[in-house]
């Protein structure tokens, strides 16, 4: 008999504390469409409905937080024409999903070199994110464009410059003063971080942020990833004795 996802979610209320913040590498699409005799396009639209899936049971399990890793800066490397249809995708996903995430009361961040983005697709992020900007229930930060390494580089450029003007004393550069420089500056550092497809690694992810979280690594691949995978995770961070190097008494 198949678990239900419900009774996992009143276990989880039960322990009480989730994580304030998920984050997630959405990995598998490839080899998911391979799996099917399909090409990789096939695979990154099939994840769509895994990212429906998450968002909503990160808003019914209370998830203040969710991170999205969907598109890095590696990713440009690609082929032409699995570039476009990611940006075609983009583009896709905020007209389908737009209102429903607005009713959700979901606040859409976007956070990389969106520079980088077409037309369209930089349309569209400002479209979803403009809408959004009122809600407060879940804070979705999807992670486009964005390499770790690059954003650690750019908060040091801003430091530098700060400090080579005059407004700011070398010395009295911090974690919190690093933390500031960041995309995500205005929000809490990830408890969890799942990483879906069995790939055990960060992948230039969140690389400052991640110091602390607990790490989730399923083998699921990203489109069959549901609300149940999510809640199990959520199962597993709740048995899981976060001490920060330090050792209890």
């Amino acid at each position: 008999m198949r678990a239900n996802p419900q009774d996992t979610l009143a276990r989880i209320r039960e322990r009480g504390a989730v994580p304030r913040h998920v984050a997630i590498i959405m990995d598998g699409n490839g080899r998911w469409a391979r799996g099917r005799l399909m090409p990789r396009a096939f695979g990154h639209r099939s994840g769509m409905s895994a990212v429906r899936e998450v968002i909503e049971g990160a808003v019914e399990a209370g998830i203040g937080y969710l991170s999205l890793f969907a598109f890095s800066r590696e990713n440009w490397e690609r082929p032409a024409s699995e570039v476009e249809a990611l940006m075609d995708l983009l583009v896709e996903y905020v007209g389908r999903e737009a209102d429903e995430l607005a009713e959700k009361g979901v606040q859409v961040r976007v956070l990389g070199d969106l520079a980088r983005l077409t037309p369209a697709a930089a349309a569209a992020v400002r479209e979803v994110v403009q809408r959004t900007a009122p809600n407060a229930r879940l804070v979705l930060n999807l992670f486009i464009s964005y390499g770790a390494r690059d954003e650690i580089v750019r908060a040091a450029r801003a430091l530098a410059r700060e400090a080579a003007s005059g407004a700011l004393d070398p010395e009295a550069i911090t974690e919190e003063t690093v933390s500031a420089r960041l995309y995500t500056a205005d929000c809490p550092d990830p408890d969890l971080l799942i990483r879906t497809s069995g790939e055990q690694r960060i992948s230039n992810f969140l690389l400052w942020q991640l110091a602390y979280a607990e790490l989730f690594i399923t083998p699921v691949l990203w489109p069959d990833f549901t609300r149940k995978e999510l809640y199990g995770a959520l199962e597993e961070f709740q048995k899981r004795d976060r001490r920060y190097g330090r050792v209890t008494a």
